[in-house]
């Protein structure tokens, strides 16, 4: 999908618009990409790199050093792209990518294959660049990740749009509180007839509430109006992880 809307793929079916409806030459000057792994000359060094890139794309050659600034590679300018780290060669495709100063960052598995410390420095880059402005669509199987950097999300699923919206608000549909007390049966017994509690399951040797709209307060306060005191209580909101996983399966 992504290299359709970059006009790389033709697609079949179907249209897009960019930025109101610009026409595709001119909206992808204002697109910076990085699709599936950087592709640079492993014998070049980074400035010579970014100068055929600036070249191919027909702008941005006055860009390179503040763009190697931006992502931390401007004192390794000079080596070779085959002496860096997988996260270097990451950032130094994102440095591609923001030659001209687009106005839209398109990364496809922008972490792929790092380590965490590598998924650490694009994850702050990406949420750097969103500050100052930038646009920033992300395609990504780490949702952990997606859950930490989006502020927006959509899950496809075989071309089919299975939810999409603000992260925040995806993720509180149904909160999930774990409860216990020293006589579970009991408890489990009295927090069925509590109104707004959705379903409940064992997780080890507590319970788990798939709750609607109340709070752990009124859980807190509705088992000591029934004489039951507990000794665990914690909101659990559901992560992307469990929602993708919930809806794909369906």
């Amino acid at each position: 999908m992504l290299g359709i809307v970059l006009d790389v793929l033709k697609a079949n079916a179907g249209s897009y618009q960019w930025l109101g409806g610009l026409p595709a030459a001119d909206a992808r000057r204002k697109i910076g990409s990085l699709l599936e792994t950087p592709n640079f000359y492993h014998y070049m060094s980074a400035w010579h790199n970014l100068e055929i890139a600036a070249a191919i794309k027909g702008h941005g050659m006055g860009d390179r050093q503040a763009v190697l600034q931006k992502v931390g590679l401007w004192e390794r300018k000079d080596s070779k792209f085959s002496s860096y780290s997988l996260g270097m060669k990451q950032r130094l495709a994102i440095a591609s990518a923001l030659l001209g100063n687009p106005d839209v960052l398109v990364f496809d598995e922008p972490t792929n294959g790092l380590d965490p410390a590598g998924i650490a420095e694009i994850r702050d880059l990406i949420i750097q660049l969103n500050r100052e402005g930038k646009t920033i669509i992300m395609a990504s199987h780490l949702l952990d990740e997606v859950e930490k950097v989006c502020t927006h999300v959509a899950i496809l699923k075989k071309g089919q749009l299975l939810l999409n919206g603000k992260v925040d608000e995806v993720l509180i549909s149904e909160d999930q509180v774990e409860i216990s007390a020293g006589n579970l049966q009991h408890l489990e017994t009295i927090i069925r007839q509590m109104p707004g509690v959705i379903s409940i399951k064992h997780v080890n040797g507590a319970l788990q509430l798939n709750c609607g709209n109340i709070t752990t307060v009124e859980i807190n306060e509705y088992c000591i109006s029934k004489g039951i005191t507990l000794s665990h209580l914690i909101l659990k909101k559901k992560s992307l992880e469990t929602k993708f996983m919930e809806l794909t399966n369906k």
